[in-house]
């Protein structure tokens, strides 16, 4: 009978199958594949040909199921090979994978018996053939259904990091602005002056923004503006002045010192401008009340470093890399979402640069960008 050949020979079954696994590219017979899988489904092939052999069909259906797989409950095998077909999915498996690791235990039957000379009946080979069905089917299932919901999660987890990048860029050009029009409105300063230009540019950054966010609509990979070499003196400048109305209705000071003016870097300007003004940001929203953020910038063998410190009193430990991660946030403060800076360390990134912090226990934090150098000529 072919149920007693299948339980005098499970051991040998289970090792062969586990030997195809073996064979395929990065595939391997883990203890978690097993135990919903072919052990489980063995015993279950088992119990259904004893529970025939003995005429109770009707017992047999409830633990395969009948042919087709049109059964009301839930078979036995159908629950254990979902959760099988779910286990593929976490191990990276593939579809036509899911259906092979069925399709090595029907193989490893056959050659065994045909090695043993261990004929069966037709009848025998129907059951077989119909629990395998029912297995594949619902093992295929289950991995398809959990494989969609998975991407959908992906999509819809991408999708919203994507748009929060984009709000967290428009609202900080949004408030430089504002901080800006306050500052003219409050104190009748004329719009052609050094807050006016701070309006005039947080407005083209909004633009630009929103003119690349339309563009990612149309195009998935949008290709990014050329680079240029600009100043470092005037990168700073520019930072500090969009910076200091922050400072200032804050009640901080915001201290810009003197960097050589042959110090240039190429790359993408408003990229690494929307870094350093994000970084600036945070400085002043966690420094505490009454302290001063320093912005300054120097050399060092061939490259530019970029330093925002703060007293914001130090990170609390394994935060320093922490906080580059999307939407993470510190501190109490939880007025932002947790994007500024990841998305900080992703345009410092694209130009060849890194993002790091250095924390200094029970005083603050330095945020250094770190920038291939390029030095300008006294000409330019």
């Amino acid at each position: 009978m072919l149920s007693h050949f299948l339980d005098e020979n499970r051991a040998e079954l289970i090792t062969r199958c586990a030997a195809k696994v073996a064979k395929r590219p990065a595939r391997h017979a883990f203890h978690e594949q097993l135990e919903n899988g072919i052990p489980m489904f063995l015993e279950q092939l088992i119990q259904t040909l004893d529970a025939e052999s003995d005429g109770d069909a009707s017992e047999g259906e409830r633990i395969s199921g009948p042919a087709g797989g049109d059964y009301k409950g839930e078979s036995e095998i159908r629950v254990t090979a979902m959760a099988h077909g779910k286990t593929l999915l976490l191990l990276d498996y593939t579809f036509d994978q899911v259906v092979h690791d069925y399709g090595d235990l029907c193989q490893a039957v056959t050659d065994l018996a045909v090695e043993r000379n261990a004929p069966f009946a037709i009848e025998e080979y129907r059951t077989l053939n119909r629990c395998l069905d029912n297995a594949i089917a619902a093992a295929v299932t289950e991995f398809s259904t959990q494989r969609d919901i998975s991407i959908r999660l992906r999509h819809t987890s991408e999708g919203n990091q994507r748009l929060g990048y984009l709000m967290h860029e428009l609202r900080n050009a949004l408030s430089s602005g504002m901080l800006a029009a306050e500052a003219i409105r409050s104190g009748n300063l004329s719009a052609s002056g050094a807050t006016g230009s701070v309006l005039q540019r947080s407005h083209a950054a909004m633009a630009r923004i929103i003119n690349r966010a339309l563009d990612e609509v149309k195009i998935e990979n949008v290709q990014l503006d050329p680079t240029s070499i600009f100043s470092i003196r005037e990168f700073i400048r520019e930072a500090h002045e969009a910076g200091q109305l922050d400072a200032e209705a804050r009640g901080l000071k915001l201290v810009a010192l003197e960097i050589d003016p042959v110090l240039a870097v190429e790359g993408h300007r408003e990229l690494l401008l929307g870094a350093l003004t994000s970084l600036i940001g945070n400085a002043l929203k966690f420094t505490l009340p009454n302290t001063t953020v320093t912005l300054q910038a120097h050399a060092v063998n061939e490259r530019v470093v970029i330093e925002v410190s703060d007293h914001c009193g130090g990170l609390r430990q394994g935060d320093a890399e922490r906080i580059f991660i999307p939407f993470s946030q510190r501190g109490d403060d939880r007025s932002g979402v947790g994007l500024g800076l990841s998305i900080a360390r992703e345009n410092v990134c694209a130009d060849g640069g890194t993002l790091t912090v250095i924390n200094l226990p029970c005083h603050g934090c330095v945020f250094t960008i770190h920038l291939p150098i390029r030095f300008r000529r006294s000409s330019e």
